[in-house]
């Protein structure tokens, strides 16, 4: 799993910085999830390897503009690319009246299916084969949400030594302990699952939030993640400004972070008003709360490796 960002910037764009978008790249980058498009998007995306045609989902965590003016365009663009996959959508009440109304104004047409999910209530999402994603209302000046993304734990190994030790042949009779079933061999003796797979694997948790003052439904969906996505709009000096705005400074972010017990927090949404030497001090202020805490620049990129231990990469 890779985070790939694409737009970290606060309210409007910046030389340095975009608005928000971020992309989650799974099943060796098979299959991308969008989070929030806001005005540019499709742009930052030339400057990367993800391809409009890969993208399966879109969730948008609110109406304003800085995470959704850039959605319009990209829908169209897909087209263009002959993409016929299916894209769903999901985000609050009004998405599909948005969509709708500008596809309508400038006589867009899309040639793959288009479907638009409006969260009508806090909870489970959806869920896939691989994932399931919960999603609650944040605390902003309207209505977002933030998404929690969490892998299906992973079967755990077959002792195929201990089992060949025994002289058991591979084959059914090894999927069928893999799978969780114990077996009766034909002299009577009965092979339990537990005896041959190893303890199965925690799947990996993302939270990505959207903009947000600190609350309980922050900590709800960030509770024991390998990675967090928190707003930083400015430093705690500003925090009665921002959050009169439905934001939050980068102490509180790291506040979340430690109350969740996330393992790693990845501050965005950073006001114009700091610059690349300031981010210095965004992760000191975040520090003071927990530990391990990185500011996102447009186009950076962060792995998960299976253990959910998280890296920067290099953008793939």
């Amino acid at each position: 799993m890779e985070l790939q960002f694409l737009g970290t910037g606060a309210g409007m764009p910046s030389k340095a910085r975009n608005v928000s978008s971020v992309a989650l790249k799974i099943n060796d980058h098979a299959s991308v999830w969008l989070f929030d498009c806001g005005e540019g998007t499709q742009h930052q995306m030339l400057h990367t390897p993800i391809k409009p045609g890969k993208i399966t989902k879109i969730m948008i965590t609110h109406l304003h503009g800085d995470h959704l003016f850039g959605l319009p365009g990209l829908l169209g663009s897909r087209s263009f690319l002959g993409t016929g996959a299916p894209l769903h959508i999901y985000g609050p009440i009004g998405l599909k009246q948005y969509i709708d109304t500008v596809f309508t104004l400038s006589e867009t047409h899309v040639t793959y299916p288009l479907i638009v999910h409006e969260i009508q209530e806090e909870g489970l999402l959806f869920t896939d084969e691989g994932f399931s994603v919960e999603v609650r209302q944040l605390d902003h000046v309207i209505p977002c949400y933030g998404y929690r993304i969490q892998e299906h734990d992973r079967p755990g190994r077959l002792k195929v030594e201990k089992l060949r030790a025994l002289n058991i042949p591979a084959g059914p009779l090894f999927r069928q302990l893999k799978e969780g079933q114990d077996v009766w061999l034909e002299d009577g003796t009965c092979l339990k699952s537990q005896d041959f797979v190893e303890a199965a694997t925690r799947g990996r948790i993302v939270t990505i939030l959207g903009d947000t003052r600190p609350c309980a439904a922050a900590i709800a969906l960030a509770q024991d993640a390998d990675v967090l996505l928190h707003e930083a709009t400015s430093l705690h000096e500003r925090v009665e400004h921002v959050n009169a705005y439905g934001h939050s400074s980068a102490q509180q972010a790291g506040s979340v972070a430690a109350e969740a017990k996330a393992r790693f927090l990845i501050l965005q949404h950073v006001s114009a008003r700091y610059s690349e030497q300031d981010e210095a001090l965004l992760i000191a202020e975040a520090k003071t709360q927990t530990n391990h805490v990185a500011v996102a620049r447009d186009f950076a990129c962060y792995r998960l490796d299976a253990s959910g231990t998280v890296r920067e990469a290099a953008g793939t």
